[in-house]
């Protein structure tokens, strides 16, 4: 590691982006915050974490920042990011996840800065015929949030190969759970992931919620996902940074636990732990769902040496509820 390097995070101010700022601090990294707040919470920005408010497309904005700070590495965390939006209105996708990508490696070429992390997503896999999903299987995306993600890969490969620019693509899995010290989680509203959902409904902070689908060609019939503990997922960025920060190649990697939950499953969990009976209600399936996303995350344990600590979906369920209960206090 290079000590104190500075590292950009784009959407800094999200659930997952907060979490990085957060980790980059610990390991003694000064991080920088972009972020235009749209969906973002300043709640959840350290105070002593300089925050630039502003469009990660903005060209302006972006070249006055890499004029200003002496950025190492990029972590590029901002995007939308909600599947079914996706299929709605395909073109905020296109516009705020591939151009925009497509304008900060343009901004981190002409700046010289040649590290890159890019927060994608195993959306890009689509449906497939293979139970555990490695980084070589083709990539089908359903939706176009999908579509914009695999896009943004394909620019940053191409940049790459033109000009001096190293990168990391971390593929997610299903991202849950919070900061074990409860200084970060999800504040999304409206929520839309799984987890979050169900700890709202465990907390009285909704009356009810749907599963959408109960005929997928699984064994109780909902959707199958590999979760993966937000500080799991940092770690394999911490990893991914040190990687680059030492020279090292353009990779592209899962990140998941190998191992996947159905719908039903991640709701008996949250029962459980939580001690409270869920309303829920059953609803066609959703545009753009896969039925199945498991990762096989081989080459992420490999190349970075990466060790997750929370490979258990009771342990993200609890992180979640705690985190939720925390908000309420």
């Amino acid at each position: 590691m290079i000590d104190s390097a500075k590292v950009l995070v784009t959407g800094g101010a999200g659930y997952i982006g907060s979490h990085m700022v957060l980790a980059l601090m610990d390991a003694g990294y000064s991080p920088l915050v972009l972020d235009d707040f749209s969906t973002g919470h300043q709640q959840l920005v350290p105070p002593d974490v300089p925050v630039i408010r502003g469009d990660v497309g903005d060209r302006d904005v972006t070249d006055r920042l890499f004029a200003l700070h002496d950025i190492e590495a990029v972590v590029h965390f901002a995007a939308s990011i909600v599947v079914s939006e996706s299929v709605a209105n395909p073109m905020k996708y296109y516009l705020n996840n591939t151009l925009t990508t497509a304008r900060l490696i343009a901004a981190c070429i002409d700046a010289g800065v040649g590290r890159l992390i890019f927060s994608s997503t195993a959306a890009v896999y689509g449906n497939q015929e293979k139970t555990l999903l490695d980084e070589d299987v083709a990539c089908y995306p359903k939706s176009p949030y999908g579509k914009s993600k695999l896009m943004s890969e394909q620019i940053l490969h191409d940049a790459s190969q033109a000009h001096d620019l190293s990168y990391i693509i971390l593929r997610y899995f299903n991202v849950a759970g919070a900061d074990p010290a409860g200084r970060a989680g999800q504040l999304s509203k409206p929520a839309t992931h799984l987890i979050k959902v169900a700890v709202e409904l465990a907390t009285g902070q909704r009356e009810a919620m749907q599963v959408f689908g109960t005929d997928y060609p699984t064994d109780d019939g909902t959707c199958i996902r590999d979760y993966i503990h937000i500080s799991d997922l940092i770690a394999a960025h911490l990893a991914a940074l040190d990687h680059l920060l030492k020279g090292g190649e353009p990779l592209t990697l899962n990140c998941g636990y190998g191992s996947g939950s159905s719908v039903h499953q991640v709701l008996e969990a949250v029962e459980r732990i939580s001690g409270t009976k869920l309303n829920v209600e059953m609803a066609p399936r959703r545009a753009g769902d896969a039925a199945t996303l498991v990762s096989d995350a081989t080459r992420l344990r490999n190349q970075l040496g990466w060790q997750p600590a929370h490979d258990n979906l009771d342990s993200i369920v609890r992180s979640a509820l705690a985190w939720e209960r925390r908000q309420l206090s």
